[in-house]
């Protein structure tokens, strides 16, 4: 038997299933009424800033020229074949550049290398080819860098991509994967670097 909270707060009992009952817009009027009340930018930010990610730099190069963007947006869609998710913003050089590149390549942080994600992120003055003095990087397939020393590096092209509020969501084909070694990964939680240990 299942157990849920209606509108009121009031448990619902439902016998095959969980019932789950939320107060919202039902109606067109009530549908325009939830719109003009959208959740807080700030609120949103805030909360998820209580999610804990493990952070990323994304890399491309090829005709359009090399850059990167660090980023905790990013997610497995499938392993068969393997494909990825990230979510780049659209107001970074570095979508440009993918957009023309059509690849990207993914190296989760190990602990340790906050100054190569603060670079990446632009708080150190750096843009496109120049942030990689930060870290030691060569190449897999695509000619998109990876870091050397990444906990985990994804070599991928780009399959699809879609337009979504700010940012560009980029799906990518894995055409070649490199596992580091054992050791800690740099996270990202409450906007602060922590390291997680194994």
């Amino acid at each position: 038997m299942g157990r849920a909270l209606g509108a009121a707060g009031n448990a619902v009992r439902s016998d095959k299933r969980v019932a789950v009952f939320m107060a919202g817009p039902v109606g067109a009027e009530d549908r325009a009424a939830g719109e003009a009340q959208a959740v807080d930018r700030q609120a949103f930010r805030d909360a998820m800033s209580r999610v804990g990610s493990a952070v990323h730099v994304l890399t491309t190069d090829g005709r359009a020229g090399r850059g990167g963007a660090t980023m905790t947006a990013v997610a497995s869609v499938s392993d068969q074949p393997p494909t990825v998710l990230v979510c780049l913003n659209r107001g970074s050089s570095t979508n440009r550049l993918v957009h023309e590149n059509r690849v990207f390549a993914v190296s989760t942080l190990p602990a340790g290398a906050e100054e190569i994600a603060e670079t990446f992120a632009g708080r150190r003055g750096l843009s496109g080819a120049e942030r990689f003095v930060a870290g030691h990087w060569d190449r897999l397939v695509t000619g998109a860098p990876v870091l050397a020393g990444a906990r985990m590096a994804l070599d991928c092209r780009v399959v699809d991509m879609m337009e979504v509020a700010t940012h560009t969501v980029l799906i990518g084909a894995v055409i070649a994967v490199r596992v580091g070694g054992a050791g800690g990964s740099l996270i990202y939680l409450d906007r602060h670097y922590h390291t997680l240990d194994p």
